[in-house]
């Protein structure tokens, strides 16, 4: 039982499951513990939870307007829902429709919608990119998914090392474990790892002496993105000097926004590989 869309098959093995298992003749009446709606959504009356995921970074498939699929990663909320016995059963339109009139009422768009049972939608709330699949190919029950588009953060970094050998190999290393809020320059606590091995390759080879040079994606002034990447190396720069003894001497720190990208600006993840710090071998 395949079908065509992402996601579809898995949800028609599930429903096909549910429906033939001994717990479907016992009509469930609550949500599944620890469950919950999404803030965003209410759902279809006479429905229970009947399965419940809340990953903190995974991806899921949506189809585009274009009808290529796209692989979004972020925070990935699964909901799957159950007809309540003796409730109405609504049909596959309905419930795609009233997900997308809500998604609409809230500024969002029609990605793709397939009155055979799936709708994908897209929304801008705040700071976040929202995708929200709806698969209703059966309609005793139907599945939700959200996603709230976002980069992975950034638990390993490369060791003294592994940043050495760069330095050696090409002249430059890249940093991706040093983190800033959007547009300041305020180091982010949890950057002090990654701050960590820059101190250690300093203090294995004390003649080297390194630029420290800010990057920026393309988003915004240029001007603006200049003078924000010499301040976030320049803070870098004075992390390594007052928190980890390095003499300020051996650094030198440069901005040059977003005139050196590693990756495309067109979208997200390629943003967040130009947003890094470089040292560079004096």
């Amino acid at each position: 039982m395949y079908r065509k869309y992402a996601g579809r098959s898995v949800l028609c093995i599930l429903a096909l499951a549910f429906a033939l298992s001994p717990a479907a003749l016992r009509a469930q009446e609550a949500d599944v513990q620890g469950s919950k709606d999404h803030p965003l959504f209410n759902r279809m009356p006479g429905f229970v939870i009947s399965q419940y995921e809340d990953k903190a970074f995974d991806e899921h498939k949506f189809i585009q307007a274009d009808g290529n699929e796209i692989g979004v990663e972020g925070h990935v909320i699964h909901i799957l829902y159950v007809k309540k016995e003796g409730a109405p059963e609504p049909s596959r339109v309905q419930i795609l429709r009233n997900y997308e009139n809500a998604v609409k009422k809230i500024g969002g768009t029609i990605l793709k919608s397939d009155v055979d049972g799936s709708s994908f939608m897209k929304l801008v709330k705040g700071d976040k990119e929202i995708w929200v699949h709806v698969d209703a190919y059966v309609t005793f029950q139907y599945g939700l998914y959200i996603v709230e588009k976002q980069v992975m953060k950034q638990d390993i970094v490369a060791n003294a090392e592994a940043l050495n050998n760069d330095l050696i190999a090409t002249g430059h290393a890249a940093i991706y474990g040093i983190l800033f809020d959007t547009d300041k320059a305020d180091i982010k606590p949890e950057s002090d790892a990654a701050l960590k091995e820059i101190a250690s390759l300093l203090a294995n080879n004390p003649g080297l002496k390194l630029l420290v040079v800010g990057h920026t994606d393309m988003t915004g002034d240029l001007a603006h993105n200049r003078q924000l990447s010499e301040q976030r190396a320049a803070a870098v720069a004075a992390a390594l000097t007052t928190k980890y003894g390095v003499a300020a001497a051996r650094l030198k720190a440069f901005g040059i926004g977003p005139l050196a990208p590693v990756a495309s600006n067109d979208s997200e993840e390629g943003r967040a590989k130009n947003r890094r710090v470089e040292l560079v071998k004096q």
